[in-house]
């Protein structure tokens, strides 16, 4: 499950009914025709289908079809058919078409499932020309095995989002990009507004999220204390790295955030409009919430760079990328569309009608909000010095099922060496019985 910009993570776009007949279709539409797998050539012109997780989220889609619009009408040889899946259904759909042999060309995907769907064989590497992704934020290429399988035209970022008037109130000083919190001033903070009496819980945590959420929001802290969901050196298992010394410590702080009452267990279900409401006076959030937060508290609104718990700020990174099949039969074409659709303009468009972090400083000083002297300048920032990717290995889609469970389970009250125990040896179970999802 992806992250969602623009405050739409919670959202739920289909039936079961819906979602089953999306994929049905599409299944049944990219086995039509002739000329092989996403693909289909008559009269000389090659027809090439396009899968995007947008369906029902129509701003961005349209962005998407004005590429596509723009590409068909540009040359004679290839056309680009986009078929879009509500969100929810689109992975199993994905997965699905990928047994079947019956994949689309072009496909976009979300960044942390990029190693995996290559280790399954499912995409291709792009082999474009490497001066075109140069400048690019490294969390919006999707790099594995020392290929490019996949690349964005945008992030988000994770901030933490407060009011100078509160900060101002309770004597706490405004953190900057050089000079973020430490963990001494942050919880002293935490102290201070809870000690007013004004909040029940000052921070939220965004503790109902679900899904990718709490790899998301959480592994971010969890790897500034010192700690990882796995060993990066070798991704052969997560011992020492998700139980030991650090990782504790970033577990119990978590769970003394719940017994000192600075946090809830379970937040509410929308955090950005519980903070607009006044209900918390911290929120750990992204670049998506800017807009509704800046509409209620104007100028007052602070976003911050996250805290350094001892080991550098960190947040999150990777959002929606684009690739190419391994068994598309017009690679030829699905690499002129990919590499049409990496001009600078495009990620212009994407930034301009989206609101979302371009990917290159190039597109970003045409994007009045996060060009150097822009409102939004901050998110660019953050995406650039202090993003973290998710582990770059095939087995991320388990390790984000295990920590979403342990990192849940801590917040309850669980205790937390057993429970990072318990995590570590699931996971190291199951990448020796993937032998170490070698490729």
């Amino acid at each position: 499950m992806a992250i969602h910009h623009r405050g739409s993570r919670t959202r739920r776009l289909a039936t079961i009914t819906a979602l089953l007949t999306a994929a049905a279709f599409a299944l049944t539409a990219c086995a039509s025709g002739s000329g092989g797998s996403g693909a289909v050539t008559e009269n000389g012109v090659t027809t090439l289908t396009l899968w995007t997780h947008n369906g029902g989220n129509d701003d961005e889609l349209a962005v998407n079809q004005r590429v596509v619009d723009d590409f068909n009408a540009g040359q004679a040889g290839y056309r680009v058919e986009i078929q879009s899946f509500p969100q929810d259904a689109y992975n199993d759909s994905v997965t699905g078409a990928a047994t079947a042999r019956k994949l689309p060309c072009i496909l976009d995907m979300d960044a942390p499932n990029v190693p995996n769907w290559a280790w399954a064989g499912y995409i291709a590497p792009l082999e474009l020309p490497e001066q075109l992704f140069a400048n690019q934020l490294p969390s919006t290429l999707g790099v594995v095995d020392g290929e490019l399988y996949a690349f964005g035209h945008y992030d988000v970022a994770l901030n933490v989002v407060t009011r100078r008037s509160v900060l101002e109130k309770y004597g706490i000083r405004v953190p900057t990009l050089t000079e973020p919190w430490t963990k001494d001033e942050f919880d002293a903070a935490l102290a201070a507004i809870k000690a007013g009496g004004e909040y029940e819980h000052p921070l939220d945590l965004g503790t109902s999220g679900t899904g990718e959420w709490a790899p998301y929001a959480y592994s971010p802290i969890l790897q500034s204390f010192g700690g990882d969901l796995i060993d990066r050196n070798t991704y052969t298992g997560a011992q020492g790295v998700l139980n030991g010394p650090a990782a504790i410590a970033w577990a119990e702080w978590m769970h003394g955030l719940v017994e000192n009452g600075y946090i809830a267990r379970q937040s509410g279900e929308d955090s950005t409009l519980d903070f607009i409401n006044g209900k918390s006076a911290i929120m750990w959030s992204g670049s998506w919430a800017a807009d509704q937060v800046t509409e209620r508290y104007g100028d007052d609104v602070l976003f911050l760079p996250p805290v350094d718990f001892g080991h550098g700020p960190k947040i999150g990174g990777g959002s929606w990328q684009w690739g190419m099949s391994a068994d598309c039969s017009a690679k030829d074409g699905a690499r002129a569309f990919l590499e049409f659709s990496a001009q600078t303009k495009y990620h212009v468009l994407y930034a301009t009608e989206l609101g979302l972090i371009p990917a290159t400083e190039e597109a970003a000083a045409q994007v009045e909000n996060f060009a150097p002297d822009g409102k939004y300048r901050i998110f660019y920032d953050l995406a650039d010095q202090f993003a973290v990717q998710r582990p770059v290995t095939p087995a991320y889609p388990f390790i984000s099922s295990v920590f979403q469970k342990a990192s849940a389970d801590i917040v309850d009250g669980g205790d937390p060496k057993a429970i990072l125990d318990k995590a570590v040896a699931d996971i190291d179970n199951n990448v020796k019985q993937n032998g170490n999802y070698e490729f």
